[in-house]
């Protein structure tokens, strides 16, 4: 939620600062100095170079629609004067191998707007952004068979990029992904007539809790279900692939912070994944209806506890694991650390868990939890501790 675990209190106040401000600790706008002895010339090299995203480690290759879709009875809750509100929506399946082509991480003006918002002055150059490598394909052909739905959100101001490699490995494993971008909510995004529209929201959020930005999201998220299993004519062309009885949500930051009303206002819902995301959007007090939901954190300072974690802890009434992985941030959970990495920024102070070491241990235990949820298939990962993930501390 805009960086906002970083410590207990300052929860709260980011995000009543600006989008100059609030963002010093969120992903890409974290980014630290590089060192003194790094020079400009070096940093720009560096950021010229290629970032490639961890290879998906599930069985199935990977393919990637983007739709558009238009919410006619809901007009835009941050700028009403644009209309309906709309969505852009990246759906990652399991793919035939060798089909399909590229698939670009970002539109190009995106990634300008992204790099300019967090890193003011910085020497990355857009192409480099834009250009990460992935590992989906664009008209790829469906593998056959249906696959449950995974719905998922990116942290406020974030694009839904940032949740890329994540999306390609659960789609890897056997799973239709929905990645959505809540639109005037982050730095920039992208439509099919080419306009890019900018954070509407970022320099004075909107309320948190019940209601707040977490039940706009879930809406959004609720939307996207049902132009997905709309009968007789969904709106993604592959649609025949979702299970509709096993869909999950989960996000990081405030898209993490999403999955419970999600889970507490559409019944489709099953299984909710909540990375690092303050929970203000409280749990009810007679719980989620028995729905599984997974925690994974980053250790606070002095050990302390996100109390709206504690809180949701006590109320959730089905299955619940709460994990923290040691030497984790904020940014571990998503592609960004490894991008950072990558293009000059070292790791900020206490985070010493390495970047692909973090996306490595957020894509098991998140398919972890989905395979068991959702799949039926059990899962001794998530029993306790392993000498495997010496990292991995449960609650």
């Amino acid at each position: 939620m805009n960086g906002i675990r970083r410590t207990v209190a300052a929860a709260g106040l980011l995000l009543a600062l600006p989008l100059s401000i609030a963002t010093s600790s969120t992903a890409f706008a974290a980014a630290p100095a590089a060192p003194a002895a790094t020079s400009a010339a070096t940093a720009a090299g560096t950021a010229g170079a290629h970032a490639v995203l961890p290879r998906p480690t599930g069985p199935y290759a990977v393919g990637r629609d983007v739709l558009h879709l238009v919410d006619q009875d809901r007009p835009d809750p941050w700028v009403p004067s644009a209309g309906p509100r709309q969505l852009m929506v990246s759906m990652y399946y399991p793919a035939k191998p060798d089909t399909g082509g590229p698939a670009p991480y970002m539109t190009p003006e995106a990634a300008r707007l992204l790099l300019d918002a967090k890193l003011p002055g910085n020497s990355i150059p857009t192409d480099a952004l834009a250009g990460v490598g992935d590992w989906s394909r664009t008209d790829a052909r469906p593998q056959p068979g249906r696959f449950p739905l995974v719905l998922l959100s990116p942290g406020f101001t974030m694009p839904r990029a940032s949740l890329t490699s994540l999306a390609e490995d659960l789609a890897s494993r056997g799973y239709v992904v929905a990645l959505v971008d809540h639109t005037y909510e982050n730095t920039g995004t992208t439509f099919p007539d080419g306009q890019t529209l900018t954070c509407a929201i970022c320099d004075a959020p909107p309320p948190v809790g019940l209601p707040g930005i977490e039940t706009s999201r879930a809406t959004d998220l609720s939307f996207v279900v049902d132009q997905l299993t709309a009968h007789p004519h969904p709106a993604w062309q592959y649609s025949r692939m979702i299970d509709e009885q096993r869909i999950g949500v989960a996000g990081q930051s405030l898209g993490g912070a999403t999955a419970v009303p999600a889970l507490a206002t559409d019944a489709r819902i099953r299984a909710g994944v909540n990375l690092d995301g303050t929970m203000f959007y409280p749990v009810p007090a007679d719980g989620l209806g028995g729905k599984p939901f997974l925690m994974i954190n980053h250790p606070l300072p002095g050990g302390a506890e996100d109390p709206t974690w504690t809180d949701a802890w006590a109320k959730l009434d089905g299955w619940k694991r709460w994990l923290t992985f040691a030497g984790s941030d904020h940014e571990t959970f998503t592609d960004d650390q490894l991008l950072l990495n990558d293009f000059g920024y070292p790791n900020p102070p206490g985070n010493t868990l390495p970047a692909e070491r973090g996306i490595q241990l957020t894509r098991e235990y998140v398919a972890a939890f989905f395979d068991l949820q959702l799949k039926g298939i059990p899962q001794p990962l998530l029993d306790g501790p392993t000498a495997q993930n010496p990292e991995v501390a449960f609650h």
